[in-house]
């Protein structure tokens, strides 16, 4: 696909793409490659062994990961804007009980939100929005929504470098939290103006195109996924790279 058809793409669909390019940009606060940079300084802090902060931060991960079934389901029954603001109502106490945390206990509540919000909920958002309102032009969609975390990687750990020199770790996730509840959040739910009458829209034609087929699709059940053996040999390629970038993203500065 030539770069300038991109280019028109985006632009004729430039609120909804920039809503996911943002939700996946913003989901970097709860990414390893972000919560990592501050490892460091919790770690002298509290007194935490490179063992304990990974304790801490496993709890907090397999907890999200946990719930997010449940929590992830909720944006099919929920309108978007909703949602959205949910989900960024619950980054902002995320980032704000990291900067108040006061004992390892509260790390792993604070990790768990960071998880659940950022790098569950937030990512979620994005690319859900892009696969269902996009038909025509669905890849295009997601591939554009999803340089928001290529952003974020790039850009986000060097700022975070940068606040902890200046203002220091706990500062530095209250500063998060400011931005995420001043401009970050308004402005997805500002770019979400006028959603009301796209998901009008995509229901009348969701129900022309099942009307119009001779039969209907149907699609799995999360109990007939999780009886199918495939599924779980499909699971060790699917979470090998995300294990491994995750190891590495986390003890990074560790390693280096």
């Amino acid at each position: 696909m030539p770069f300038v058809a991109y280019v028109k793409f985006a632009a004729a669909h430039r609120r909804l793409i920039a809503f996911g390019f943002l939700a996946a940009f913003t989901s970097s606060f709860g990414q390893t490659y972000y919560i990592g940079i501050f490892g460091p300084a919790i770690q002298s802090e509290f007194g935490l062994s490179h063992t304990a902060w990974a304790t801490i931060y496993m709890l907090g991960t397999l907890g999200s990961a946990l719930l997010l079934p449940w929590s992830g389901k909720q944006i099919d029954r929920l309108e978007l804007r909703l949602y959205t603001s949910l989900v960024g109502l619950l980054a902002v106490v995320a980032c704000t009980v990291t900067a108040l945390a006061i004992n390892p206990a509260m790390l792993v509540i604070a990790i768990f939100l960071l998880r659940q919000s950022g790098q569950g909920l937030m990512s979620h958002v994005g690319i859900t929005t892009m696969a269902r309102y996009f038909d025509t032009g669905r890849g295009r969609a997601i591939a554009i929504a999803t340089m928001g975390f290529a952003v974020g990687e790039a850009f986000l750990p060097f700022v975070a470098v940068l606040m902890i020199a200046v203002l220091g770790w706990r500062w530095s996730y209250g500063a998060t939290a400011l931005l995420l509840a001043l401009v970050l959040v308004p402005a997805a739910l500002w770019l979400l103006k006028g959603h009301v009458e796209r998901h009008r829209a995509h229901l009348v034609h969701l129900a022309t195109s099942r009307a119009s087929e001779n039969r209907q699709a149907r699609s799995w059940t999360r109990a007939e996924m999780l009886r199918d053996p495939r599924f779980y040999l499909l699971m060790p390629g699917v979470l090998a790279p995300a294990v491994v970038l995750t190891a590495m993203f986390f003890h990074h500065l560790n390693l280096a």
